[in-house]
């Protein structure tokens, strides 16, 4: 019995399993929540009554796993073949966790406002909240940009956990917030995290919604 996945593609986080799911090669069954659907919200939120995505539903061990971070380390332990996300390593592994953290919550996780803020109804925006989010947006990227000057990915030279995260984080935060040319490194990693062909794959899956970002220049990084 296949695992379920309950997700949008346009997600970001839902993206990052995405990459999850296809460098490890599991199958599952795609199911596809579309909050302007009501049945579809209503039968989302049987399962994750929170109602954000992703989840991943496991029938065969009756276990209901939501969160990015978390449904990765739950595929890393239950699924231990083909490419290992997380370091067997202790030391290594740690490194990955903070990373993946970093990545979703000082990249992640502004974007989002920034984006978010764009959808408000007129009046109810927040100048102050965006510039805050552009400021850690910036700083992040000065971080990164030190980091991967020697690196290919977050970790040095195996792809993990930490680039699931960055992969969305930084294709969706460039549009916001643009690496231009001061975060060459930063850029460069970019680049290869979309060229990456399990992050190839996702993006090229979410392409048809990409109407549904609120910039203009959303199809620049095409």
């Amino acid at each position: 019995m296949p695992l379920k996945l309950y997700y949008h593609p346009f997600s970001s986080f839902c993206q990052k399993v995405l990459i999850a799911l296809y460098e490890k090669q599991i199958p599952f069954e795609a199911r596809l929540v579309d909050f302007s659907d009501g049945q579809s919200a209503a039968e989302f939120r049987k399962i994750w009554p929170i109602g954000q995505f992703p989840v991943l539903r496991d029938d065969a061990a009756d276990r209901t796993i939501p969160e990015s971070t978390i449904i990765i380390e739950y595929l890393s332990q239950h699924h231990r073949g083909g490419f290992q996300l997380l370091p067997a390593d202790p030391d290594l592994a740690l490194q990955t966790r903070l990373r993946d953290r970093f990545f979703d919550l000082h990249v992640h996780v502004q974007m989002q406002k920034v984006v978010t803020d764009r959808l408000r109804p007129a009046g109810r925006n927040d100048a102050y909240g965006v510039e805050m989010a552009r400021a850690t947006l910036r700083t992040a990227y000065g971080l990164i940009e030190r980091e991967m000057e020697a690196k290919t990915w977050a970790v040095g030279d195996a792809f993990t956990m930490a680039d699931c995260a960055a992969a969305p984080a930084l294709f969706y935060a460039d549009l916001v917030e643009p690496l231009g040319e001061q975060y060459p490194n930063t850029a460069r990693y970019r680049t290869r995290l979309m060229q990456r062909p399990s992050y190839a794959r996702a993006l090229e899956e979410a392409r048809p919604y990409f109407g549904l970002f609120p910039k203009q220049q959303a199809d620049h990084a095409y």
